[in-house]
């Protein structure tokens, strides 16, 4: 998903954190979710409903996971919460949060907004498919 982002695919796009993280999913595994189905991450761009609360591209990061590794629903197994504790550990250690606030004040820019956080959540996302490609759903 790194490449993709750094690509400037979604570049003009005008998406939030979490879209932006969900929609280079979508497009990096063929998924072909329908629009109705991108948008639901809308509400979590800004640290949800712009409250600088979880970071939106952690955020679309539980979705992709969700999509990637749970078959019918989430209390099946305890592999997806496993999963999303190892992402967030990866992402904390590379951006020292999770939380937008103090993300953004430390990687946002004007120019380029919050494309290094959105770039970490892609390198965590891209790591754990590594990691775990075997118990792909």
């Amino acid at each position: 998903m790194e490449k993709l982002i750094t690509s400037g695919f979604f570049a003009g796009q005008d998406l939030n954190c979490a879209e932006t993280v969900l929609y280079a999913a979508n497009e990096k595994f063929g998924w072909n979710l329908p629009h109705e189905a991108l948008v639901m991450s809308a509400g979590f761009g800004g640290g949800v409903g712009g409250q600088e609360l979880l970071c939106g591209a952690l955020s679309g990061g539980v979705m992709v996971i969700g999509r990637l590794f749970v078959r019918n629903r989430g209390h099946e197994s305890d592999l997806n919460k496993t999963i999303i504790r190892e992402y967030f550990a990866l992402f904390e250690k590379e951006m020292g949060s999770t939380l937008c606030a103090p993300l953004k004040k430390v990687h946002r820019t004007e120019a380029e907004g919050c494309r290094n956080v959105i770039l970490a959540s892609a390198r965590a996302l891209d790591t754990i498919v590594q990691n775990h490609r075997t118990e792909l759903a």
